[in-house]
């Protein structure tokens, strides 16, 4: 039996979280012994001791933009060589194999791959746009260190190879799977008494991290026209942030209070319901103003029979066929992604055509089974 050690950057439930537990839930236990260490406790650690997944904490640092300074960088190097190191001790003697990194932000594989021997397989959900010089860091890093790399879709692909950091060869793109939503009316009902809406209420909702590319200020600013002219319409802005980063939810809501229509508005912080919440929503919407890699909350959207709407780069170019499944509007342009989903406000024909079609593309290219037995196929490699 192999072991698999998987480092991860936190221990919450957004998509990269979602993808991690599928893998070390579904992966074959007579071939495949995951061992988990993350940097924190959460709903993650919870959800795989649950299911009998081997978990550890050991609170190793993240890269992220905190340590973007010179006392950061001095912080960082000082945690780094301490915690590797107690990564290291925990599983030196369990005959790892592979270590599978499940994000750009961890660094601790580069370590434990000379102190274990084993092989290291990196799993890249981003897309680093800004700073530069961090995409062409990490790219170096990525292409140098990694005996395979695992990338969500083409243009995370494109990005990286982009650099000239990453050999083509070491490269393969593997689609995030989703489980199909199987819910019922019954089973989210409680949705519509909990935000007092109509039944003829048409709810159109964003799932994600409050950051500074998600795109809730575009989806405020293109929502609140069609608010305005439609009181049948009800919007939903659902996500956390990150510690240190309260600001952006405290500026959202500031936004929000200032809209003649905030009593049609719902901010809430992450919840763990999201499978309900998408079949409760009508339209689902995804603004991100750098393309995101491949967005796992428009594959839950398109397992709940939903018609999406985004702009067009990224991953999200590679799950929505435009005018097919949903709609594209023009990247970082506000009052086209207004236009687009107002046509699907206006045209519930649409919604349940293009929502069909989604489901039939989620069936067929991002099931979970695929995908796991793909990962399954790579660790034997």
């Amino acid at each position: 039996m192999k072991s698999i050690l998987y480092l991860h950057a936190g221990s919450e439930m957004y998509g990269a979280d979602k993808i991690l537990l599928e893998i070390v839930t579904g992966i074959d236990k007579s071939q495949f012994h995951p061992i988990v260490v993350l940097p924190s406790e959460g709903i993650l650690a919870q959800n795989m001791r649950e299911s009998g997944i081997e978990v550890y904490i050991i609170d190793y640092p993240i890269l992220r933009r905190k340590y973007f300074n010179l006392k950061g960088i001095l912080e960082y190097t000082k945690q780094y060589k301490n915690k590797s190191g107690l990564i290291y001790k925990l599983v030196k003697d369990r005959n790892i194999t592979t270590i599978h990194v499940n994000t750009a932000a961890v660094l601790e594989g580069i370590y434990l791959k000379n102190k274990l021997n084993a092989k290291l397989l990196w799993h890249i959900h981003e897309i680093i746009v800004r700073p530069k010089l961090i995409n062409y860091f990490l790219s170096f890093l990525i292409g140098k260190f990694s005996d395979q790399i695992i990338v969500v879709s083409k243009a995370v692909k494109n990005h990286l190879i982009a650099t000239n950091l990453v050999k083509e060869e070491k490269v393969t793109v593997l689609y995030n799977g989703v489980e199909l939503n199987t819910l019922v009316p019954k089973d989210y009902e409680y949705l519509t008494k909990e935000f007092k809406v109509a039944q003829d209420t048409i709810k159109v909702g964003m799932i994600g991290r409050i950051n500074a590319w998600k795109g809730q200020t575009d989806f405020l600013t293109a929502i609140n026209p069609i608010l305005a002219n439609n009181s049948k319409v009800k919007a939903f802005i659902i996500g956390g942030v990150f510690e240190g980063e309260e600001w952006r939810r405290d500026d959202l809501i500031q936004k929000i209070n200032k809209s003649p229509q905030k009593n049609q508005i719902e901010l809430l912080d992450f919840r763990s319901d999201t499978k309900a919440l998408f079949r409760f929503f009508d339209i689902f919407v995804l603004p991100s103003t750098n393309p995101d890699p491949l967005p796992t909350v428009v594959l839950e959207a398109m397992a709940a029979a939903k018609p999406v709407v985004g702009y067009g780069h990224g991953g999200i170019t590679e799950m929505v066929v435009d005018n097919y499944n949903g709609i594209l509007a023009t990247p970082n342009n506000p009052s086209d992604l207004s236009m687009t989903i107002k046509e699907l406000v206006d045209n519930p024909e649409e919604r349940v055509l293009y929502g069909t079609r989604s489901l039939d593309r989620q069936r067929e290219l991002y099931s979970v089974d695929v995908f796991i037995r793909n990962i399954e196929d790579i660790y034997n490699k």
